[in-house]
């Protein structure tokens, strides 16, 4: 099962990265990603995973060491669930990338590579996004 979960977790939210960075300007991605249910499908997944292995979970994660870690994620199944918690995560850090850079009017030519550096390698899109958002020739736009 955790094998068919990993195949299927990123494909919950390859859409709504299709919409952020394709189609940025269009209505209807403001109103599709402005809901965060849109990372609700990869938290269902996760959950499915740590549900039933809570007590097992429970000691790597409560006193966390290097060789710990590495166990659990050795397992196909900590695989899985260190996949569902990225794609979780970072797609709704994505979100609020999105959201936030259309509300300082941040070009969505702009927002397409810090958006796939995101689904690549998360905290580095993260931090792109930063250092682009405090760029101080960027202001909100008033909302009415």
């Amino acid at each position: 099962m955790a094998e068919t979960l990993f195949s299927v977790v990123f494909l919950t939210a390859a859409p709504f990265w299709g919409l952020m960075i394709l189609f940025p300007g269009w209505k209807w991605t403001r109103r599709i990603v402005g809901s965060p249910l849109i990372a609700a499908p990869a938290a269902a997944i996760y959950a499915v995973l740590a549900i039933p292995r809570l007590a097992e979970l429970w000691a790597p994660l409560a006193s966390p060491s290097i060789g710990g870690i590495g166990e659990l994620l050795a397992q196909p199944t900590g695989t899985a669930l260190a996949w569902a918690h990225f794609i979780a995560f970072d797609l709704f850090a994505g979100r609020w990338m999105y959201l936030d850079s259309r509300e300082r009017g941040v070009h969505g030519l702009l927002m397409a590579p810090i958006l796939l550096l995101t689904i690549m390698f998360g905290p580095l899109g993260l931090l792109a996004y930063l250092a682009v958002r405090y760029l101080p020739f960027w202001k909100p736009r008033q909302v009415s």
